[in-house]
């Protein structure tokens, strides 16, 4: 679809069901739930062992293709954790495992099926092993992992750094670094001449964001009908 059919109130509705969905069936399953998270299809985001942090007004889009799956493991041992900083994105695909600590900043950015791991999940040797190698994950604030990249056990990735598509990262990546590749190295740095925004900065007034979000809504909304939003589902025509 082009176009969202729905009318305006539809989607309110929609909105606040699925925060009602995530305060009722998801919240618990975290240590922290932060103020403000927004989930888009919580129903598709799976929570296994614990603890895990949400950090404040964080995104987190899941897609029934893409579930974004939280795992802390093995749980009776009392060992692993994840910890997402406040103002953080995580789409879907999104894959977090810990058997020690995965710990990211405020206001990451983690694109389609990135995968994070701080462990081997195997021991190289004895193959009935459940773990493995395992070395904590840290990564910094600001930090952009892009679509499928995966983050391998022990990796520290410094403040603002980029990851590129499909990037597998083993070693650290230092701050203010773009990095790409199989293994991932740096292919250049940013521009210290220019200034960084952030989405703390970018929600920093939540509120502001929220009415202007509800203003551009009642705009591309306006005109929507029930009857017209059922037409585009079961009649489907060009322009839809």
């Amino acid at each position: 679809m082009r176009k969202d059919h729905r009318p305006y109130y539809v989607k309110r509705y929609y909105v606040k069901f699925q925060k009602w969905y995530a305060q009722y069936f998801l919240a618990h399953q975290f240590e922290y739930f932060g103020k403000g998270v927004v989930f888009m299809k919580p129903w598709q985001v799976e929570v296994f062992g614990g603890p895990v942090y949400l950090g404040d007004y964080t995104t987190v889009i899941a897609t029934p293709d893409r579930k974004v799956r939280f795992s802390v493991w093995p749980v009776w041992m009392g060992r692993g954790k994840i910890e997402i900083g406040s103002y953080s994105l995580i789409c879907p695909g999104t894959r977090i495992m810990s058997a020690t600590s995965v710990k990211m900043g405020e206001s990451c950015m983690t694109a389609q099926n990135v995968s994070i791991a701080d462990a081997d999940w195997h021991g190289l040797y004895d193959r009935s092993m459940p773990v493995g190698s395992t070395k904590e994950v840290i990564i910094g604030n600001n930090v952009w992992i892009g679509d499928s990249a995966i983050v391998g056990k022990g990796v520290t990735i410094g403040d603002n750094a980029v990851i590129g598509a499909g990037s597998v990262v083993v070693k650290d990546i230092p701050a203010n670094a773009i990095a790409a590749g199989n293994p991932a190295t740096v292919i250049k740095y940013l521009d210290p001449d220019i200034p960084l925004k952030t989405r703390k900065d970018w929600l920093e007034h939540p509120a502001k964001l929220a009415a202007d979000f509800e203003m551009i809504d009642r705009a591309t909304m306006k005109g929507n009908s029930i009857a017209g939003w059922f037409r585009s589902m079961l009649f489907p025509r060009q322009g839809d």
